[in-house]
């Protein structure tokens, strides 16, 4: 067996771009946290005049707060279903088929994600409107699936790449049905897959807004919330905290993704 090179130590000047990178990514929400804690609530001064937890229970207080958190959990958990039904389907035609047009079908899959927020919610916006669908959770559920889809496509089209086709062809041969094929064999192949593409649509869709905002008539995700809160000077730490908890809940899931398909090591395993 052939040992891998050993690692390198990086050089000065790119462990320093790296940090700078790191902060410029990350010091923001670091800034948040920090605010959310202060005990001033009408301005930004730098260090805070005092810490405290109180704005925990304020936030958690306010109907407001806990109806746009429902919201943005049910929009959340029917969008990851619906993409996770819509991408393995697409993944698996595409990866299985052959047939005119194929590559095209793959590409206007993925545009979606590669088209900015803004046009794709005016461009459902006008469509919803030209159909006279009233806007609801529904709207908002569609609106969302239109890019969470893409990733769960992704995630599982890379894993079917990565399978042999003997195993589902030894599973025919030996008289399973195509159902059962994919059930105990396509299905166990590509539940890492799954998770990791489930996982990334949720976090996609728990902080989207500006398609959310062209689909969601009156009602307010967590996100559209926060953003209206910002032209309010009054109680701004609340609005760290709700902020906080985007970031924490968008950031769980995509660390687990991460963790998921991250290389394995050979004869080792990710946790």
């Amino acid at each position: 067996m052939r040992s891998s090179p050993p690692a390198t130590r990086a050089s000065l000047p790119v462990r320093l771009a790296t940090v700078g990178v790191l902060l410029f990514l990350h010091l923001p929400m670091l800034v948040i946290a920090l605010f959310a804690f202060t005990t001033d609530d009408t301005l930004f001064r730098f260090p805070p005049p005092g810490l405290t937890a109180q704005w925990f229970a304020v936030a958690w207080q306010r109907p407001d707060v806990r109806d746009a958190l429902s919201l943005s959990l049910r929009v959340a958990t029917l969008t990851t279903a619906v993409a996770l039904v819509l991408g393995t389907m697409a993944a698996t035609a595409v990866h299985r088929s052959r047939f005119f047009g194929r590559e095209t079908v793959s590409f206007l899959v993925i545009l979606p994600i590669a088209l900015p927020g803004i046009i794709t919610g005016i461009a459902l916006r006008s469509a919803i409107s030209l159909l006279g669908i009233p806007l609801s959770l529904w709207t908002i559920v569609i609106g969302h699936a239109t890019f969470c889809v893409v990733v769960v496509y992704n995630n599982v089209l890379a894993r079917l790449r990565r399978t042999s086709p003997s195993l589902i062809e030894a599973s025919m041969d030996l008289g399973a049905s195509s159902f059962e094929t994919f059930r105990y064999i396509v299905l166990p192949t590509i539940a890492t897959a799954l998770l990791a593409g489930g996982m990334l649509a949720f976090a996609l869709s728990f902080d989207e807004i500006i398609v959310t905002t062209f689909t969601a008539g009156q009602q307010e995700t967590l996100p559209i919330w926060v953003f209206n809160q910002l032209t309010k000077p009054r109680q701004r730490p609340v609005t760290n905290i709700v902020a906080l908890f985007v970031i924490v809940v968008t950031f769980i899931p995509i660390l687990l993704a991460h963790r998921l398909t991250a290389d394995r090591p050979e004869g080792g395993r990710t946790l």
